[in-house]
């Protein structure tokens, strides 16, 4: 399924990145799971040069190297050996290169870190805090666990409370959108298949795409999917 629709985040997410170009912005991005959160940066900057960071459930170090070679092939700049280097230290220097030039960096998944070292949070504050007020950056983190989201930008003892410059929360699709789905993919489409789409995945982009990509496009056969024997809906939920 082709992207749909986000033309109001597209325009706020452009509005930011003119901002960041003279004054660092830190924007958040939520909303539940499987809702579009990451496809909606990727698109927006789909011919733009972004350091996307995701961040896996491995050490430090192992994140470190990834992170690492993102930047050098994205931005084409030697770095130093990644052996034993922290994320601290990859933090800094892309707010140190940002001095210098713009940089829009997408960390996904940002409440992982907790499981991954919970003191880089307190790393990044005191970075941010050093460096935002010369840096040309647009720092954007999302991540999809709301509660521990909340705590990290929410709570007044977290290290990054009020950090943050701005907040997307991205919303299931409205029946408009759906309609406009169904009406490039199934063009006869009765009423109650746009109804089904709606019931059953409530809006949500990855469930509208399961349907679309699997060519259900029936109340019935939306209904035999959703319900077959080890459906993919239940293992998702």
């Amino acid at each position: 399924m082709r992207f749909f629709d986000r033309e109001a985040e597209f325009e706020k997410l452009r509005e930011i990145e003119e901002l960041s170009q003279e004054v660092a912005q830190f924007t958040i991005i939520t909303g539940r799971r499987r809702i579009g959160k990451t496809e909606l940066v990727k698109q927006f900057y789909a011919r733009k040069t972004l350091l996307y960071f995701f961040v896996a459930r491995k050490a430090e170090t192992d994140l470190c190297d990834i992170f690492i070679e993102e930047i050098r092939t994205k931005l084409n700049i030697p770095m130093i050996d990644s052996k034993g280097i922290t994320f601290a230290t990859v933090f800094k220097f892309i707010m140190e290169l940002s001095q210098n030039q713009h940089i829009t960096l997408f960390i996904d998944e940002f409440q992982d870190f907790f499981r991954v070292n919970s003191s880089i949070y307190s790393d990044m504050q005191n970075i941010w805090d050093s460096y935002k007020s010369t840096a040309h950056i647009h720092l954007i983190v999302a991540g999809s666990v709301n509660t521990l989201m909340n705590k990290i930008f929410k709570d007044k003892k977290e290290p990054l409370f009020g950090r943050q410059t701005g907040t997307m929360h991205v919303r299931p699709f409205r029946p408009s959108v759906l309609k406009e789905i169904m009406s490039e993919y199934c063009p006869e489409y009765k009423k109650s298949d746009l109804l089904a789409l709606y019931t059953l995945t409530g809006g949500v982009a990855k469930y509208v795409e399961l349907f679309i990509d699997h060519k259900k496009f029936t109340e019935k056969t939306m209904l035999n999917m959703f319900f077959e024997r080890d459906s993919y809906f239940v293992s998702i939920r």
